[in-house]
């Protein structure tokens, strides 16, 4: 499948997604425009069991074939020496933390300026727009308020009979329609869409290996036109949402990024526990819920750490 994956190919794909100026020549929120307020009012009356998921995983301090820059975690102060320098009586636990989450480790979103196709990124604002200092456009402000919207999990283990996806495995359209009709549910405008692949158990059964020896299973590009006309506002996954290794195509080595967040203005959530939310769905027979993705203002940033919560 991967020979089918060319520059030419991608570029159709490109024509058939991108929303540059849909929502207006100044716009930097993308998808997002796709999440109205009776959206948000909607999803919020999918709570009926009060079951709260948190997806982010643990902060990825430990190094390792996945983690390359592994994120800081430090004690600045601790319980064996309390005491707060030049005030008495006060005894507290401090510490820092610090991250770069882009990566295959850290539970992260990406902004609309993560990415870009011909060094343009979403809109058609220029790359030079990223500077040293930070992204004056596109960057994290319009996710300042958080998102909250209708959730939807697809459960691609479950749909294939399997208990995880293999690690060279290239998810298309059609699988992602098969997964829907096994949840009894369909994806529609201004959702977040979590595709589950299963890597919490494979993470339990192999370790963290390497993703470009053993694999990461993603979305063929053929998928982003499906996304498209589903209306899909952030897309996510517990791997990232691209294959690893990625494909072998000049200029395109990352098409769901380069399509989805370029073109489409499609946010991208990656390296989420989905297990335990998989799990809820399949007991409770449903694979909707209330979403509420809050991440960290970043004024310039190109994507934020985070913990989505979904709400069942």
């Amino acid at each position: 499948m991967a020979n089918d994956v060319t520059p030419r190919y991608c570029e159709s794909l490109w024509e058939r997604v991108c929303n540059w100026k849909r929502w207006g020549d100044d716009d930097q929120a993308g998808a997002l425009n796709l999440i109205t307020p009776e959206k948000r009012v909607a999803a919020s009356r999918l709570v009926s069991e009060g079951i709260p998921v948190g997806l982010g995983n643990p902060w990825p301090t430990a190094p390792g074939p996945h983690n390359g820059w592994p994120a800081e975690h430090r004690m600045i102060r601790a319980g064996d020496d309390p005491h707060y320098p030049g005030v008495p009586g006060l005894c507290v636990a401090l510490d820092y933390i610090g991250v770069q989450h882009h990566g295959i480790a850290c539970s992260h979103i990406d902004a609309l300026c993560h990415v870009f196709v011909r060094e343009r990124m979403y809109n058609g604002y220029p790359a030079s727009d990223v500077r040293s200092t930070g992204a004056v456009r596109n960057d994290m402000t319009p996710m300042a308020d958080g998102i909250v919207t209708r959730g939807v999990l697809l459960d691609l283990p479950s749909a294939a009979e399997t208990r995880t996806l293999d690690g060279f495995h290239r998810i298309t359209a059609d699988e992602l329609s098969r997964a829907e009709e096994a949840g009894g549910v369909r994806v529609e405008p201004g959702d977040v869409l979590i595709v589950h692949k299963g890597r919490q158990k494979r993470v339990a059964v192999e370790g963290h290996t390497d993703p470009n020896v053993t694999g990461m299973p993603g979305l063929h590009p053929e998928c982003a036109p499906w996304l498209h006309e589903r209306g899909v506002s952030i897309l996510g996954s517990d791997y990232m949402n691209d294959p690893q290794p990625n494909w072998d195509c000049p200029g395109w080595p990352i098409p769901i990024h380069y399509l989805g967040i370029c073109g489409m203005g499609m946010a991208l959530l990656h390296n989420l526990d989905t297990d335990a939310l998989a799990e809820h769905c399949r007991r409770l027979k449903r694979y909707e819920f209330l979403l509420t993705i809050a991440p960290l203002k970043i004024p310039g940033g190109t994507g934020s750490p985070l913990n989505p919560v979904a709400l069942l």
